[in-house]
């Protein structure tokens, strides 16, 4: 019975951006799902914030929720939010993935319920997926 509930335990979605993206991607995303509040979680690093005080947000944030695997999504690789990222994940229980966008983290949320691995691999398809030029329709004059 116990391996049952854990099978449907779903992953946690930790955003970790700039301020004020991940909370208004969280936003966006329990617009679409608002069931998954309690699966997605959103720190913003503020400006000329210490990276040990951000450290410190995530981990308390972390430790606030149930110990389940997290996938963490990040805004730009090198940046201040993606090296506290890094600081977090530990490849076993998290993957980290940076880059995040509006489309990998739908992406994510409908999905949660897959295994970590493939959520990350979703995440990615969705990100890159959802990234394209769109051709522009001329607007005809009007008299």
């Amino acid at each position: 019975m116990q391996a049952k509930a854990t099978a449907h335990m779903s992953t946690r979605i930790l955003l970790i951006a700039h301020a004020p993206l991940a909370h208004a991607l969280r936003e966006c995303a329990l617009h679409v799902f608002p069931e998954c509040a309690e699966a997605v979680l959103a720190v913003d690093v503020p400006p000329h914030e210490a990276p040990e005080d951000t450290l410190t947000t995530v981990l308390q944030l972390m430790a606030q929720h149930q110990a389940q695997d997290t996938l963490i999504l990040t805004d730009v690789l090198g940046a201040t939010p993606a090296n506290v990222a890094q600081r977090v994940a530990d490849d076993v229980q998290s993957k980290l993935i940076a880059g995040v966008n509006l489309p990998m983290l739908l992406r994510t949320v409908c999905y949660r319920h897959e295994s970590l691995e493939d959520l990350a691999k979703r995440a990615l398809d969705g990100g890159a997926q959802g990234v394209l030029q769109v051709p522009c329709v001329p607007t005809t004059p009007t008299h």
